[in-house]
């Protein structure tokens, strides 16, 4: 290979992706052996998130290492090629573990179930088990797909903003540097929101069952949202680096408030209707009424009964999309060339 620095640049990031998926992979390594000794993982034993971060490990692992091959013979369409293979492993990956893997406590439940607990609030203790159920639980009910929406966006965006990344920069190398300022952006995007999804796997962002949230919760549920769709925006935006400033700003702005609304539309789902709340006022109340057999009387009095975004929530989404197309003007220029 002529261009050493492509090479070096190569074998880095075959490396590098593998050491950062090293504690994943042993995560998903340690659950199919107790699935195939025991035929369960019991609730003690089971390593926060397998899914969804081996899965996501195994789709970045392939999609990296094939770099060098496709790079020299698809040329513009490698990164296409890849996210196509790496989307492929990962939902197939995602779903034999969903539903393969059996989670052990006081009753026998699937991971997929198990998990959508988990992204509620970290799991209760023994003696937490024994009190009555939290509003949150009794809004949920039995298991409900819908939490996969917001779930797999999440995981689908790490995925495509990574791989864009790697296959930019290596582009980069090759003298391609139009792309090198949102590309910078979008490592530097990608890389607080994978911090904050980490935050998330070991705190559940200190949520405690209730619908009523905690200022420190507050602030980092609103910092992952405008991030989520701000690295969504930036992504996109790597893809306009030629079109002029309207559309290079205006769409992935666009782009970055409709995924932060699809996030609040799976959690609206998810809690039938709910959202979690943090305040009191109209500021911070649901802008309908909830239906009645959505709010038993004197249940959720907190909430005051109404469900759907608050003005609160349309701040954030709206947000998402300013701080995207501020980040773009800002750093961005008119365009990279």
């Amino acid at each position: 290979m002529k261009n050493k620095s492509l090479e070096k640049y190569y074998l880095l990031s075959a490396a590098g992706i593998l050491a950062a998926s090293a504690y994943p992979l042993y995560m998903g390594v340690r659950v199919v052996s107790d699935m195939i000794t025991a035929g369960t993982v019991m609730k003690e034993d089971y390593p926060k998130y397998i899914i969804p971060y081996t899965p996501i490990s195994l789709a970045l692992i392939a999609g990296v290492w094939l770099m060098p091959l496709l790079l020299k013979y698809m040329k513009k369409g490698s990164l296409i090629l890849a996210s196509v293979v790496s989307s492929a492993i990962f939902l197939t990956a995602e779903m034999l573990l969903e539903s393969k893997v059996i989670v052990t406590s006081t009753v026998e439940t699937t991971l997929e179930s198990w998990q959508m607990f988990m992204c509620i609030a970290l799991p209760l203790t023994a003696e937490q088990e024994t009190i009555r159920q939290s509003p949150v639980e009794i809004l949920m009910g039995n298991y409900n797909p819908a939490f996969k929406l917001h779930f797999y966006a999440i995981s689908m965006l790490l995925i495509l903003a990574a791989l864009n990344c790697f296959y930019g920069f290596a582009r980069v190398l090759q003298g391609k540097e139009q792309k090198k300022k949102v590309l910078t952006m979008q490592a530097v995007a990608l890389g607080i929101f994978l911090a904050l999804c980490v935050l998330a796997c070991f705190t559940a962002f200190f949520r405690d069952g209730n619908l009523r949230v905690s200022l420190v919760s507050t602030i980092l549920m609103a910092v992952f949202f405008v991030l989520f769709g701000a690295t969504a925006g930036i992504y996109t935006a790597s893809f306009l680096t030629e079109k002029g400033s309207r559309i290079f700003i205006g769409i992935p702005s666009i782009v970055a408030s409709f995924m932060t609304t699809l996030m609040y539309i799976g959690e609206m789902i998810l809690l039938n209707g709910y959202l979690y709340r943090f305040g009191e006022g109209f500021f911070f109340r649901g802008l309908f009424k909830a239906p009645a057999e959505y709010y038993p009387e004197g249940l959720f009095p907190e909430i005051l009964g109404t469900v759907g975004p608050a003005p609160i929530d349309l701040m954030i989404i709206l947000a998402s999309g300013l701080i995207c197309g501020g980040i773009l003007k800002l750093w961005g220029g008119r365009r990279d060339s």
